[in-house]
């Protein structure tokens, strides 16, 4: 997960027993992988065994990150890290305070951010 990320506490996949179940996100649940550049990473040995996988950049918002994993993985290919998603190494960052209008919307909605996970 990647905490203060979309307007939420933090947005990210939802995992059990290392593996993905679902994803706690605000928005674009259509995305083949909707999660955030900052919140993967991709081992050396997948990307030379995958030679045309690509970052499209002419990806539409919120795409780019769907358009290289999927040339890689498919959603059940991934492997879960941070303690099965609950814990968070990596934040945006501002210089301003930031802005959770999709957090709010989420808890009225009846879907708040787990409030176990430290941001």
């Amino acid at each position: 997960p990647v905490g203060v990320c979309g307007g939420l506490r933090f947005e990210g996949p939802l995992c059990q027993d290392g593996r993905v179940t679902g994803w706690h996100i605000a928005w674009g649940y259509e995305r083949p992988f909707p999660v955030d550049m900052a919140g993967f990473a991709v081992s050396l040995d997948l990307l030379l065994a995958h030679p045309t996988a690509r970052i499209d950049p002419h990806a539409q918002r919120g795409y780019l990150e769907s358009s290289l994993l999927q040339g890689l993985v498919t959603v059940q290919d991934l492997e879960a890290k941070a303690q099965d998603c609950t814990k968070i190494f990596v934040w945006h960052t501002r210089t301003e305070a930031p802005k959770m209008k999709q957090e709010e919307r989420l808890i009225q909605e009846g879907r708040p951010s787990n409030p176990e996970i430290e941001t």
